[in-house]
């Protein structure tokens, strides 16, 4: 009686295939992509970092989030902002990719190229690919609110919007009704169009390019759905089909197989391949500080199911954090500071989202989040951005650690009241009171200042690949 065989192992003879190339073909996995993400609650800086590692990559792709997102770049003088666009499209050899988790609003899209075609953005309809796979955020309705559904400190919504982000607006409004708090979305119909994805009612962009009539049918009944759940709620169906079909026109030479593309781009001729994180892993809707949190996945695993590549194509995760801390809208925040520091903070460092137009809380950095993003994520490096911020204090604080009942807890407290309490137990750092925005190399910082990039260092187990000191591409020094 023969042993059993091994389940890789297949009998010899026609149409077999010997183990020895089944082996090969493991062990040639193809290239690795090189992913930037936030590693706090969004606006760190990314989209500096990504235009760094743009200027010699092939491809650039967005894997989650969409025009909730807002990075801006600054090049030759000329700031570029960019919210559902990949910001590595202004390198003009690299393709821009957005895959499957990104759920995409077509006149936006549009729109954003546009604007930032009248700064100097160019060709980029031929550089920029869309999966087919991808959720469309679609409708604009006539009439989103009528003003007597609304509580009187409720300002009224825009009369035209589009459907998901008047959705959006009006799930706020109940929250705050009900509840005496909201989310803080940015309203953008982030959270609706994930919904609609989740419910299995939601609209790809696969489906508005094939057979269009069963995509009206399917639209209608979405708009119904909708219009059952919020009745102020008006829409003009047959005007939006007729926008759409006019836009399926305009994007269907950018549209492709999202995972047969990514594929033959891994295992094709050698590319750099760069992913592009939107918002940061404490926005994570599984990890980040639910409920106020984004509607994707924002740390490392939504880069395969995002783009749809396996974890084995994954190579350096870098991780950008802002010399401080900042977080737009409501939830906890154990490091912020309400007072002159925050003030200080948020007027040097300019903080206004590019999304949004809200004022960014501001507070001290807070290690524990750090730690807690490396966790998730598994960076290989850090990028410290807006370190010259800093320049003017003499002292500065550092959050190391959370006290929950006088004692330390090693871990991020998931429910929002427990971490409303935590106590912060801070180390402070000596200041270098000196301007640092014309430092080029690491030699170039003051003492002090190189001090507090190693005390983030050996306090995450993570090295400090980059430091920036302003806005502009040469602004980011890099270490190694």
């Amino acid at each position: 009686m023969s042993a059993p065989r091994a389940s890789n192992d297949r009998p010899p003879g026609a149409g077999g295939v010997k183990r020895g190339r089944l082996q090969q073909e493991a062990a040639a996995s193809g290239a690795r992509v090189t992913v930037v993400l936030g590693a706090q609650w969004g606006d760190e800086g990314k989209g500096k970092v990504v235009d760094l590692l743009a200027t010699d990559a092939d491809i650039v792709s967005r894997c989650q989030g969409g025009n909730n997102a807002g990075h801006t770049v600054v090049v030759d003088g000329k700031e570029y902002d960019f919210h559902l666009l990949p910001s590595g499209i202004i390198n003009p050899k690299a393709v821009s990719f957005i895959g499957n988790g990104v759920v995409v609003h077509l006149p936006d899209l549009f729109e954003e190229a546009e604007k930032n075609e009248k700064k100097g953005l160019k060709d980029w309809e031929r550089r920029l690919i869309i999966s087919d796979r991808a959720h469309l955020g679609n409708l604009s309705p006539a009439n989103p609110l009528s003003s007597a559904s609304l509580p009187a400190l409720v300002p009224r919504l825009p009369t035209v919007f589009d459907f998901h982000q008047a959705v959006d607006g009006l799930q706020e409004v109940q929250r705050q009704a009900q509840e005496g708090k909201n989310i803080g979305t940015t309203k953008k119909g982030i959270g609706p169009t994930y919904s609609s994805k989740a419910a299995r009612t939601g609209l790809r962009i696969c489906d508005l390019l094939a057979d269009f009539e069963e995509f009206s049918s399917r639209f209608k009944n979405l708009a119904a759905q909708h219009q059952s759940m919020f009745p102020t709620l008006e829409i003009d169906v047959e005007g939006q089909l007729r926008r759409l079909k006019g836009l399926a026109e305009r994007v269907r030479p950018m549209v492709r197989d999202g995972v047969y593309f990514m594929y033959e781009a891994l295992h094709g001729p050698p590319k750099k391949i760069l992913v592009e994180g939107a918002n940061a892993a404490l926005l994570d809707i599984d990890f980040g500080t639910y409920p106020f949190v984004t509607s994707s996945n924002c740390t490392v695993g939504g880069v395969c199911t995002g783009l749809g590549i396996p974890p084995q194509n994954i190579g350096d995760v870098y991780g950008v954090v802002k010399a401080y801390t900042t977080r737009v809208g409501i939830g906890a925040f154990p490091t912020e500071q309400t007072n002159e520091t925050g003030d200080l903070l948020q007027t040097r460092g300019h903080e206004w989202g590019v999304t949004t137009g809200r004022k960014r809380r501001c507070g001290w950095l807070d290690l524990v989040i750090l730690r807690y993003a490396h966790m998730v994520n598994g960076f290989t490096a850090l990028a410290l951005t807006k370190l010259d911020i800093l320049d003017t204090l003499g002292e500065i604080k550092v959050g190391v650690a959370y006290k929950l009942n006088g004692k330390r807890i090693p871990y991020f407290p998931a429910n929002q009241e427990t971490l409303q309490k935590v106590e912060v137990e801070y180390e402070t750092l000596p200041g270098w009171k000196t301007d640092t925005t014309g430092a080029r190399r690491w030699e170039d910082l003051p003492p002090q200042a190189q001090n507090y990039v190693r005390f983030v260092e050996n306090h995450v187990g993570v090295a400090v690949k980059w430091v920036g000191v302003g806005k502009s591409r040469e602004s980011i020094i890099q270490l190694f």
